[in-house]
């Protein structure tokens, strides 16, 4: 099954993490690919803990806000290279691509490669893909689509991000 998290609402990758979570607890193996991260966040602390769950993060330390370096586009490409060689082990029941549609929309990554790779993915692992932007499509050929939409946000009044909470 492949299950996609867009929209311009705060939660993708906490929904993604809340889904690793579940799987861990009913034994199965979890891999999570984070693209255009590189910092050390709180809820990588805590999935660190749990054996049945690896994060690698394929990122600088500052997220993307204007054009991207090459430097991005090398890591995100590393991080495809990585997460087709895991799907090929076969050792992990589900894929977690964190950011992947960031890394489509900066163009770190040609479409058509993340195509392919979803594509070939076999049917018994869960693929889950996330970020803003997600490419028509992959919707398509997505069996599950959440677009998580901001109604409202704190961040419009000034709220800092909070430890623990965002970060």
């Amino acid at each position: 099954m492949i299950q996609v998290y867009t929209g311009n609402g705060k939660g993708k990758t906490t929904a993604a993490i809340g889904l690793a979570l579940r799987a861990a607890g009913a034994g199965k193996s979890v891999y999570i690919a984070q693209f255009a991260k590189g910092r050390c966040y709180n809820e990588l602390k805590a999935l660190n803990k749990i054996s049945n769950i690896k994060v690698e993060q394929f990122g600088r330390r500052c997220f993307i806000k204007k054009l991207p370096a090459e430097i991005d586009c090398q890591l995100a490409l590393e991080g495809l290279r990585r997460a087709r060689e895991i799907i090929s082990q076969r050792k992990y029941q589900m894929i977690i691509l964190d950011e992947i549609n960031i890394a489509i929309k900066f163009k770190l990554i040609p479409l058509n490669d993340l195509f392919k790779l979803v594509k070939q993915a076999p049917k018994g692992i869960e693929l889950v893909l996330t970020g803003r932007y997600a490419h028509p499509r992959i919707i398509k050929l997505a069996d599950l689509v959440s677009d998580i939409k901001e109604v409202k946000h704190y961040y419009s009044k000034g709220v800092k991000a909070r430890r623990g909470i965002e970060y």
